[in-house]
């Protein structure tokens, strides 16, 4: 079903012979041009270079492969070993490599040290990656992410005109940006910088790949428009570049444009996956797209996406991978207003997964369920959710992940409202689901998601609907519209809200962007046809 890496083995057969030059023979346009010309051989150059633009696509494991083969072409090529250093960071995916690539990161740090043959400039990169790796042992990850960035900030300042220097440097500066600054002014001051440096260098993937990140974000996110729709021309078959674009899409509601993307972003992951291992550019794709298709109203496009997920084996272990497993069926149920399917959802699956190693992800399960389990009934459902929540958050935050810890208390704190509401103590449930929805807003969603499972200030405006406020439901769901724009449940709510307020040219208005939103919508949504009824009145 799945073949092995093509693209990776046609480029290293093409470098095994003698005399290739990648961009004599115009392969330069698979994925960018990059920027650092290295002291090592020819050869050794042509595997790094493309190990650097891989890299930038953040397809580090094969970028890894790359930049090995490079020292195996020339062993006293200290920058293919900072090459292999630098694959093992991953700035923005929101987990700490192991203990068992700190170890082979730090090794290979080292080995480029003790090259007599460095220049000044390389020199500069080997020691702005060395700080990611000092002390790691008793370093916080936080901490590292902070080294890496000023270890970068001097590389640049040392060398302005260097372009990857700059790149690595806002990249560091978006590893380390707060979740909480609503501002953004880290995400602006990098995004300032790769504009500028896009502008001289316009194929260069890092230039692509990280515009996108510095905003992704709800204040942001028109400015990389062009950026996304011209990424495809330097990575037409890259899995990650093709993803990245949906990133944008999914900030504006372009909810076509966030799927066919991801359509082909899965189907390169797949293509390009290793026998036997699911590469994470596949679930990771799959989650975006499911969430595309929900948005639209296509519930059976999505439950297919969710019977791929399922159909795989053999996934890679790592966050984005842990995520997707939990987030889909999560999302498939929810977005449907399943809840009794939420609440039977099995936690851990796939069992044979690594899920010890991912509370954060795990959390999304028993967040579905304890909703699920609230509002139909289970109230045994829910208060084991609860119970599962907080172990996961006590978890999290002895282990440091405090933007994690976060999302889980926000999770605890909207089954414990909805379980409350249930029982009958509605104002409880109204003022616990206000705390609930304050902390989620108070922090930007993860790269990692394409949004929250189910909005805290979305479930806080259905809460206030069943509690008959409907001018303070339209309020939230309005709320929720601003972070999300043009989401299904949050439009069709805020409709519903509008006329049950009495307000008929809001209701009207919401509804028909609704229709245009959702404009294939499978037939069996009730909210959908309510929609469509609601539209066709005079």
């Amino acid at each position: 079903m799945r073949t092995s890496l093509v693209t990776a083995i046609a480029w290293s057969i093409a470098f095994a012979i003698p005399g290739y030059s990648a961009l004599a023979q115009g392969h330069a346009t698979k994925h960018g041009t990059v920027n650092l010309q290295t002291s090592c051989s020819e050869r050794a150059q042509q595997f790094f270079d493309n190990g650097l633009a891989l890299m930038h696509h953040m397809m580090y494991e094969e970028a890894e492969q790359e930049f090995a083969a490079a020292a195996q072409a020339a062993p006293d090529c200290g920058m293919a070993q900072w090459g292999i250093a630098m694959s093992y960071i991953h700035p923005l995916w929101g987990e700490r490599p192991t203990d068992e690539n700190l170890q082979k990161g730090k090794a290979a740090v080292e080995k480029a040290q003790q090259q007599n043959s460095l220049t000044d400039k390389e020199k500069a990169y080997v020691n702005a990656v060395s700080q990611f790796y000092e002390n790691w042992e008793n370093t916080s990850y936080a901490d590292q992410l902070k080294a890496f960035e000023a270890g970068y900030k001097q590389a640049h300042e040392a060398y302005p005109d260097e372009v990857e220097a700059a790149a690595f440097y806002a990249l560091g500066q978006l590893g380390t940006a707060p979740k909480t600054d609503k501002t953004f002014a880290k995400q602006k001051e990098a995004g300032a910088l790769l504009e500028q440096l896009h502008a001289k260098k316009p194929d260069h993937p890092g230039m692509f790949h990280y515009i996108i990140h510095a905003y992704d974000n709800p204040l942001l996110a028109t400015k990389a428009v062009n950026v996304s729709r011209e990424y495809e021309r330097i990575a037409p078959d890259v899995p990650h570049a093709l993803h990245m674009p949906s990133h944008i899409f999914v900030r504006l509601g372009q909810w076509t444009d966030a799927v066919d993307w991801n359509i082909r972003s899965a189907d390169a992951a797949i293509r390009q996956s290793p026998k036997d291992v699911v590469s994470m550019h596949y679930p990771h794709a799959l989650d975006y797209m499911a969430y595309g298709y929900l948005q639209q109203g296509q519930d059976k496009k999505a439950q297919a996406v969710v019977e791929k997920l399922e159909a795989a084996v053999g996934y890679t272990p790592t966050f984005a991978t842990a995520y997707a497993l939990a987030a889909i069926p999560a999302r498939q149920a929810m977005e449907r207003g399943k809840w009794a399917e939420a609440a039977a959802l099995p936690v851990r699956s796939p069992e044979s997964f690594a899920w010890d190693k991912y509370p954060g992800a795990e959390a999304i399960t028993h967040f579905a369920k304890g909703i699920g389990g609230a509002r139909s009934g289970n109230t045994g459902v829910a208060e084991e959710a609860i119970m599962a929540l907080n172990k996961l958050q006590k978890q999290l935050n002895s282990s440091g992940d405090t933007y994690w810890a976060a999302q889980a208390e926000a999770q605890q704190l909207a089954v414990q409202a909805w379980l409350a509401y249930q029982k009958g103590d509605k104002e409880k449930g109204l003022a616990i689901m206000r705390e609930a929805a304050d902390k989620e807003d108070a922090l930007d969603k993860h790269p990692v998601t394409p949004g929250a499972v189910l909005p805290a200030r979305e479930l806080l405006g259905d809460m206030l609907l069943l509690s008959k406020k409907p001018a303070e439901a339209m309020l939230a769901y309005e709320a929720s519209l601003k972070i999300s724009p043009k989401r299904y449940n949050s439009l069709y709510g805020a409709a519903l809200a509008a006329e049950r307020a009495k307000d008929k040219e809001k209701a009207r208005s919401y509804y028909l962007e609704l229709l245009k939103t959702a404009p294939e919508a499978d037939g069996d949504r009730e909210s959908w046809a309510q929609a469509k009824k609601f539209a066709a009145r005079k």
